[in-house]
Parts: structure tokens; sequence; C-alpha cells
């Protein structure tokens, strides 16, 4: 019997679109950085990229749990001394919720060569809308997700 080796020929990719209205962030982001990576395949190889593309559709209406959004800190440096940027996530997702989402996922892929070749396959849409029908994209529904009522 013989070791089977996935092939790039072997790779077929479909599309996901993943609704994130009242998800939380972390359990949204570890669903699409699985599929993104393709551990849900019987050819899953770490070091291949077998995963398919994901598209988030409504990244503004995602939820955090347990008041992150004030409690949590995004840092950024321009490398100047003094030139530290604070922002916190409740503004973050008010002014660039893709960000938000993006940030969260990246953080959750591979931090090599690999890694960025599997983010180049994540859109993210901060309203309802993509421009990726042409490429018949298929609703994936993340079970057993916990969802935050608002009201």
């Amino acid at each position: 019997m013989r070791t089977y080796s996935t092939k790039p020929a072997d790779i077929k990719r479909t599309w996901h679109v993943i609704d994130a209205q009242d998800l939380v962030l972390g359990r949204l982001s570890t669903v699409a950085a699985s599929l993104l990576r393709g551990k849900h395949k019987a050819i899953y190889a770490p070091h291949l990229d077998t995963g398919d593309y994901v598209i988030v559709v409504n990244a503004a209406k995602v939820a955090m749990s347990s008041n992150k959004a004030e409690r949590k800190f995004d840092y950024r440096h321009s490398g100047y001394p003094g030139a530290l940027t604070i922002t916190s996530y409740a503004d973050l997702l008010a002014t660039k919720p893709e960000f938000v989402v993006e940030k969260s996922i990246k953080g959750m892929l591979p931090h090599n060569r690999l890694g960025h070749a599997m983010a180049k396959k994540l859109k993210v849409y901060a309203g309802p809308e993509h421009p990726h029908t042409a490429q018949n994209p298929v609703p994936y529904v993340i079970e057993n997700a916990r969802r935050v009522s608002q009201g």
C-alpha cells in the first residue's frame, strides 16, 4: 500500500458564504480559518494550500462576547518614537468592521508564505452584498454557534 500525497491538480476549490450577523467573532473566525486551510477535506495536507474561498458578509453586525469591544484594543506603531496608536474594537467595528474580521481570521492562519496564500482567498464585506455571484458560492451555516441576540 502506497501513501497518498495530494497534488495541486487534485485540489478542487469551492466558494463558501458565511453570514456573520449576530455570530461571535471568535467562533466565526475558527470556522472560516478551517475552511481556508482545507481541514474539512479528506485530502488535507498541512504543507499545501488545499482550502476553499470564503466570503464573509454582514461583518458590521458581528458580535463580540463578554464586553470585549470596549476592553480589547488594536495597537499600531509607525516606527517613530511616540507614534503608538491605540484603537478600541468598538471604534473599529463602527468604522472598519472588515478589518476586525480579517485580522481575527488571519491570526488563526499560519504566519508564513502558505498562510499569506490562504489569506488571499478570504473576502470580507460589511454589508449583505458581495460581487462574487459568478463563482456560485454555497451558503455555509455554522452549526451549534452561539448567536448573540440584539434586543
